[in-house]
């Protein structure tokens, strides 16, 4: 069976670097999943998700005429929503995190009261702030700094 793009298949991990996860498939093909397509959450540390050795199920994403495969274990999961959240979530993470892990998956959130905030201020209000607070400071570093400038009268003289 030759791999072909959007095909869901199985093979061994090989290889986990920072970027990503080397995993060799039938035929004596190897692919790479890319550290965005390991999960649906942000991945931190690949070795939380896989470990060498291990069978995982991808999802074929592309073939370069080169023989690079480009491969997605996100995609391939059960639960997988395009362009949103998948229902899988990493216990190892979430305990890590200090989320409960005793509900289900993918359930409602606890309730949460979402702070209030005021209103945004204009990039001017902002602007005009900052230049204020920075003037303060700058005339708090001239009057304090003035009487410990030391002056160079030449090399060796430490008067």
């Amino acid at each position: 069976m030759s791999i072909e793009v959007g095909s869901i298949v199985s093979g061994k991990v090989t290889g986990i670097t920072n970027f990503g996860v080397f995993v060799e498939l039938e035929e004596g093909k190897n692919g790479m999943v890319h550290i965005s397509e390991v999960a649906a959450t942000y991945v931190k540390e690949i070795r939380e998700y896989v470990s060498v050795g291990q069978q995982v199920t991808v999802k074929v994403l592309s073939v370069a005429p080169d023989g690079k495969i480009s491969l997605s274990m996100k995609q391939a999961a059960e639960g997988y929503r395009p362009g949103g959240r998948s229902d899988h979530r990493s216990p190892q993470r979430d305990r890590a995190q200090g989320r409960r892990t005793d509900r289900p998956a993918g359930g409602p959130p606890p309730e949460v009261e979402a702070p209030s905030r005021p209103a945004p201020e204009g990039f001017d209000e902002m602007l005009s702030r900052f230049m204020a607070s920075s003037d303060e400071k700058i005339s708090s570093m001239r009057r304090n700094s003035g009487d410990r400038r030391s002056s160079r009268r030449g090399p060796g003289s430490w008067q």
